[in-house]
């Protein structure tokens, strides 16, 4: 198979295992830096061009895109999309899962379990919202915010507040969620390819740190899933559209809670954690389904 790997930065440790997995196993692999790609829309022969030339013709293609890029990004995809190349993780799926709000409206109408979430633009009674979370402690975050970039923890009302004002005047969009306790600063995170977890590891925060990510200096461990958290990852997959993708869940008193799902999940957390050869199981899962399935929306919606 000719397989293009979409990612702005060949030496990320994602991209080079998902080339050396690639390559491994036989197939031509070429990391296309998605920003410089450009597009020749037209009605009879849709085209990506880069470097002065159009691209060749892709069986496949794994989007490793930036939450900085998603807009341009998504659409390099949904072109390669209308040239009949299958996408791992389709452009309409990604832009879904990068709209923090619209994961956790579709994942709400789907009934799995969420922690309670309030959003406003310009609320009359701030002290409302906060009460039907459930008061302070609450976590608040930008819907635009990575990698717990954007994400406060407010220990009182009055904190959350003033909070979530100065954010206001700033005109960005906020969550606020309540503030699972009982997680102790630890989440789960949930490797789903092609409708089953293939992998699963526990994220703990630093010292004194309520979010859990590996950038923010975290740690990362192998964890057993109950039946339900297995059954909830697959779920908010299926939820977003996703054949690739990481599922955020905190343990709670009332059964695992999604907190996000993420469409470029790393693999270097994942893979040490768990010994795990992950990249080789992705790429084995393009070539399953890249000649059967196709593309669904082909670029539509």
């Amino acid at each position: 198979m000719k397989i293009a790997i979409l990612s702005r930065n060949p030496r990320l440790y994602s991209t080079r295992r998902l080339v050396e997995a690639g390559e491994k196993l036989g197939h031509e692999v070429d990391v296309i830096d998605t920003m410089h790609c450009y597009m020749d829309i037209t009605s009879s022969n849709p085209v990506v061009r880069y470097d002065g030339k159009p691209l060749p013709k892709y069986d496949a293609v794994i989007p490793r895109i930036g939450a900085s890029v998603t807009f341009y990004g998504t659409a390099v995809v949904r072109q390669f999309e209308m040239m009949g190349t299958y996408s791992i993780n389709e452009s309409v799926a990604i832009s879904r899962s990068r709209d923090k709000l619209r994961s956790l409206q579709l994942m709400s109408r789907k009934g799995l379990g969420l922690p309670k979430t309030g959003f406003a633009n310009h609320p009359d009674k701030i002290s409302d919202l906060l009460k039907n979370v459930g008061g302070a402690p609450v976590v608040i975050k930008l819907l635009e915010g990575t990698q717990g970039i954007g994400v406060v923890l407010a220990e009182s009302n009055k904190t959350a507040e003033s909070i979530i004002e100065a954010f206001m005047g700033l005109k960005a969009n906020i969550l606020v969620q309540e503030y699972i306790k009982e997680a102790g600063g630890a989440d789960i995170r949930c490797l789903v390819v092609g409708g089953k977890v293939i992998a699963a590891m526990k994220r703990q925060g630093a010292e004194g740190e309520f979010r859990s990510n590996l950038h923010r200096g975290g740690t990362a461990s192998l964890v057993k899933l109950s039946p339900e958290e297995r059954r909830t990852a697959v779920e908010a997959a299926k939820a977003m559209g996703l054949n690739m993708c990481g599922v955020d869940i905190l343990r709670s008193n009332n059964g695992p809670l999604i907190m996000e799902v993420n469409s470029s999940p790393g693999l270097e957390g994942i893979e040490s954690a768990t010994g795990k050869d992950v990249a080789a199981m992705i790429i084995e899962h393009i070539e399953k389904t890249a000649f059967l399935s196709g593309t669904k929306t082909k670029g539509k919606g």
